[in-house]
């Protein structure tokens, strides 16, 4: 998915094509892809919404002379040839020339997408009446980009490291989301003004002021709101034999853990954390879910 994008779109009688202009990893493309009709893609213009200046011009059948957007002459900043007009020997197979559903991909050498609020395609071989189009497209969509979706956030973390025969906590760290006051037994909290996410508890807990040991922890706990209101254990995550070797394997439990959850908050989350149902439906690995310790927002 491109990490930021524009969307051109452009239309005539027998033939119509959507330009989307991205970023990807620091990169600038424009992907041409052909919704109706098919044209040889010769050259492609760009330019901003300034129209001062001088124009790039390509020569001879690749120009855009005469092309405007809302009857305005456009000013472009730059011009590429992609091919030469005709098919030749090629024919339909040539690289630039385009039916419905093929997707061009083409370098842009820019450093911002400010840069392109015009996109011009100069175009023969193409299946509107006059059979070549010097095509000007302006207004572009810019797509919202999605929200990360909310990290889950605890009222508790106790990281064990001894639990009875029955699985009650005995020995280990308990983490409060925020120190209570007073606090007669100086339990641990995060640090004001923390979001208590996992990876928060998990960067205090290895933190100099705390110390915790990964490799001696049995078990991970997790507390929240239970159905009455009252704080309740919501699931725990069991460590593997010989414990966890370091924060990613930790995190990378936790995210098998939360996986397929579609409410991580108090009551929704105790309930889809079911300890029975979960084992059988959880996946093997977390990969698919790609979790890392950027992921989350440590401290």
């Amino acid at each position: 998915m491109p990490e930021s994008s524009k969307i051109f779109t452009y239309a005539v009688d027998g033939l119509a094509y959507t330009v989307t202009v991205y970023e990807e990893n620091g990169a600038f493309f424009a992907d041409i892809t052909v919704d109706e009709g098919a044209m040889d893609v010769n050259a492609v213009y760009f330019g901003d919404d300034d129209f001062s200046g001088s124009s790039e011009s390509l020569r001879g059948p690749l120009n855009m002379n005469g092309a405007s957007l809302d009857g305005e002459k456009v000013q472009w900043d730059a011009a590429t040839e992609l091919s030469r007009p005709g098919l030749g020997p090629e024919g339909e197979d040539k690289e630039t020339y385009l039916q419905t559903g093929d997707t061009m991909t083409v370098s842009l050498d820019i450093e911002s997408l400010d840069e392109i609020d015009i996109f011009g395609i100069r175009a023969t071989s193409t299946t509107n009446d006059a059979g070549s189009i010097k095509g000007v497209s302006g207004d572009p969509e810019e797509p919202e980009e999605p929200e990360d979706p909310e990290e889950p956030t605890y009222e508790k973390v106790f990281f064990g490291e001894v639990f009875s025969d029955s699985g009650d906590p005995l020995g280990g760290t308990f983490i409060l989301d925020e120190a209570p006051d007073p606090n007669p037994y100086s339990i641990p909290a995060l640090p004001d003004g923390t979001e208590p996410t996992f990876g928060n508890y998990l960067s205090h807990f290895l933190s100099e002021e705390i110390g915790g040991d990964l490799s001696a922890v049995e078990s991970v706990v997790f507390y929240g709101s239970g159905e009455d209101g009252s704080q309740a254990e919501l699931f725990r995550i069991e460590a593997p034999e010989g414990g966890f070797e370091t924060p990613e394997d930790l995190l990378a439990a936790y995210g098998e853990a939360i996986e397929g959850t579609e409410d991580l908050a108090g009551q929704d989350l105790m309930a889809a954390l079911s300890l029975d149902d979960y084992a059988a439906a959880a996946p093997e690995t977390g990969e698919e879910i790609g979790l890392e310790m950027e992921d989350f927002d440590l401290i």
